[in-house]
């Protein structure tokens, strides 16, 4: 096995493969707000450090859902 090849000899790249990014995000968005949901109804409702970790986990979402939306558009 050889850690080099020379260009000749590389095989070409594949194609990039057509994917809807947005159904994941989308999944992730639902699992934080289930979170949250959860959260407030089963755990301490003020407990500081769980509640920013979840509110960033569905502000990072709703980035994710604009980022994706707006790649998809230009495509």
């Amino acid at each position: 096995m050889r850690l080099w090849l020379k260009d000749s000899e590389r095989k070409p790249d594949p194609t990039p493969v057509a994917t809807d990014d947005r159904f994941a995000v989308f999944v992730g968005l639902g699992l934080w707000i289930a979170a949250l949901v959860v959260a407030l109804v089963a755990v301490h409702p003020l407990d500081p450090t769980l509640t920013v970790t979840i509110v960033t986990g569905i502000a990072v979402g709703i980035v994710g859902i604009i980022y994706t939306q707006v790649r998809r558009s230009r495509a």
